[in-house]
């Protein structure tokens, strides 16, 4: 049986290895190992080696020694959406009801645990894209089941029994915070700065370190040995534009900026602007898009080298990205499509990103999605997606 334990490990992405599967057999084999409980934390310990695969262990585990189901992907995907559904039932359920086009005394009817079901039924029903209105999963509508609404942290339903069995333990989804694929989220920043501080300049090292060819110079025995480092001016310089104009977006924005600010201390300077859906004409200075409006035109006199870094869904209708002064906003009108100045921004500093919340199997649904991923190299905002973007910002 834990041959297949092993064998159902590897399958689902766990990289665990021949040795550490041998090491288990002889803590089994020695008696340490006495109950279940005892399994799962041993073989946690020896099978597993990075908290990143905890919660694809606790899956695989409630699988393997009780029949729980491993999610498939798209069932994860769809449990996330039900839950944050539900969610919002309980704080509004007449715009969820209204924007679904259902009777809400029928869903008062049902249960927590049906509702659930009831709502990954009509994300199911779906087929295809759907533009606007105001049911099933929208890309423009107004509807909050749509993808430019997913809540990835929506409550859990049910509960645990008190009865703390390795089984009970494993169902609990402890350690899905870790999960690399994931959105990021508050109990991420850690992780993620781990990520971000691979956002270092590697210039050359043309400054003597003074303290540390004393310390060579006196190891060798008074043989000189003059010792380089990397000048403070080599540190680099980031603009981060958050679209901060829909709920869909709220939930990120208190991480980005959180984790931004941890990391300052690597960057020469960090300057954060906001922008809704795309940027039309300027990106603002001020969080309320009001005061401090930054024209396309000036970042032409900025460092080239900065880093530009945009956080957003990218989710918007069509003609808000194509059409010229296609801005929902008066005071934004430049003459120019929004994909232009895109363009333009992109140019203007080569080292340049996208972050989006919006789940990698979504995007192909969303023109605009499809569209700005052809200027910016976008990646998922998650603990991978920031890994693979930094990567990418590091290119010479």
């Amino acid at each position: 049986m834990f041959i297949d334990f092993f064998y159902t490990l590897k399958d689902q992405g766990v990289p665990v290895s021949p040795t550490s599967f041998l090491t288990l057999h002889r803590a089994l084999k020695s008696g340490l190992v006495r109950t279940l409980n005892d399994f799962y934390t041993a073989s946690r310990t020896i099978l597993v080696k990075s908290e990143r695969y905890f919660d694809l262990y606790d899956q695989v585990f409630a699988h393997h020694f009780q029949g729980a189901d491993l999610p498939e992907p798209d069932e994860a995907l769809l449990d996330d959406i039900a839950s944050a559904m539900l969610e919002e039932w309980l704080r509004d359920p007449k715009t969820l009801a209204d924007a679904m086009g259902i009777d809400e005394s029928e869903l008062n009817k049902l249960s927590p645990e049906e509702l659930i079901e009831y709502f990954k039924e009509r994300l199911k029903d779906q087929e295809g894209r759907h533009d606007g209105g105001s049911k099933w999963i929208g890309t423009g509508g107004t509807s909050p089941v749509g993808h430019s609404g997913y809540h990835p942290g929506g409550m859990r339903v049910g509960g645990v029994s008190r009865n703390k069995s390795a089984v009970k333990v494993a169902m609990e989804r402890r350690y899905k915070d870790y999960s690399q694929q994931g959105p990021l989220t508050q109990a991420m920043i850690g992780e993620a700065l781990k990520r971000l501080r691979n956002l270092i300049p590697s210039g050359p090292q043309d400054q003597v370190d003074v303290d540390e060819t004393i310390y060579r110079t006196m190891k060798n025995g008074g043989e000189i040995e003059i010792v380089f480092s990397r000048s403070l001016k080599d540190r680099l310089k980031v603009i981060l534009a958050i679209d901060n104009g829909g709920w869909s977006m709220d939930q990120y924005i208190p991480v980005v900026q959180t984790l931004f600010d941890y990391a300052r201390a690597q960057f020469k300077d960090v300057k954060t602007f906001f922008f809704h859906n795309t940027v039309y004409d300027a990106l603002w200075k001020d969080p309320t898009r009001i005061k401090k409006p930054v024209r396309v035109t000036e970042f032409t006199r900025y460092d080239p080298e900065t880093r530009l870094i945009f956080v957003g869904d990218a989710s918007m209708a069509p003609y808000e990205l194509m059409a010229s002064d296609g801005s929902i906003y008066v005071q934004e009108r430049s003459g120019k499509p929004s994909i232009e100045q895109l363009k333009t921004l992109a140019e203007t500093f080569p080292h340049n990103v996208w972050l989006n919340p919006v789940p990698t199997r979504m995007w192909s649904y969303t023109h605009t999605i499809n569209a700005i991923s052809q200027i910016f190299p976008m990646y998922p905002l998650s603990l991978d997606g920031l890994e693979q973007a930094i990567t990418k910002l590091m290119e010479k």
